[in-house]
């Protein structure tokens, strides 16, 4: 454990506030559940803090349609988890927008936290400024801790675009299997049919 985190204080607009300031050797997964009035959703990559900006209409929408959906068509034995951290190491614990994880592995209503074991597929929706984060340093360190299925959506006028990665296990790296338009039907990690036109079914 590295030593526990110290605090300066910052005044902006003569309010005062408080920053932290990492231990020598960087946060720990641990920290993200010990450091007080954290931002929500912040994510620990590398034994940095990564605070989330405010998200866009569009990413509201994309994560509560996929949401829907995945729950809808999940077996019994899968749970869909909103924006839960995965720890996937001593310095890193990102937070993909959603999760399905073993429904064994659930620890009760405390949980905070999964172990990349658990986990059978990651979702990230990109925002403009988690580009590099979601397309590259995410998808990396989930492949390389054995997370099986991963998707990343962007979008494409307003509309998503699914991007669909399976690990191929020999070298620890996703390969894509497919990109979907309007429609996101696969067989893994289990059946699912997504009409993607419904993000936004007020307008239609």
């Amino acid at each position: 454990m590295s030593a526990a985190p110290e605090f300066h204080v910052s005044h902006v607009h003569d309010e005062p506030a408080q920053w932290p300031c990492p231990p020598a050797d960087g946060y720990v997964a641990d920290h993200l559940d010990q450091l007080p009035d954290l931002p929500p959703h912040t994510e620990l990559i590398d034994g940095s803090l990564v605070f989330v900006s405010p998200q866009t209409r569009f990413h509201m929408r994309a994560m509560r349609l996929l949401e829907n959906y995945l729950v809808q068509a999940a077996p019994p034995e899968l749970d869909v988890i909103r924006e839960m951290t995965i720890t996937l190491g001593p310095k890193n614990r990102p937070e993909p927008d959603l999760l399905v994880a073993k429904a064994e592995a659930d620890t009760g209503p405390g949980q905070t936290t999964f172990q990349p074991k658990d986990v059978v597929l990651a979702v990230e929706v990109v925002s403009p400024e988690s580009e590099a984060r979601d397309r590259d340093t995410k998808p990396r360190k989930y492949a390389a801790a054995g997370i099986p299925h991963f998707w990343r959506v962007e979008s494409d006028g307003g509309l998503p675009v699914v991007y669909v990665f399976e690990l191929e296990p020999a070298t620890k790296a996703y390969v894509p299997t497919g990109i979907y338009r309007d429609l996101l039907k696969v067989g893994v990690p289990f059946t699912i049919d997504i009409d993607l036109t419904e993000i936004n079914p007020r307008r239609q």
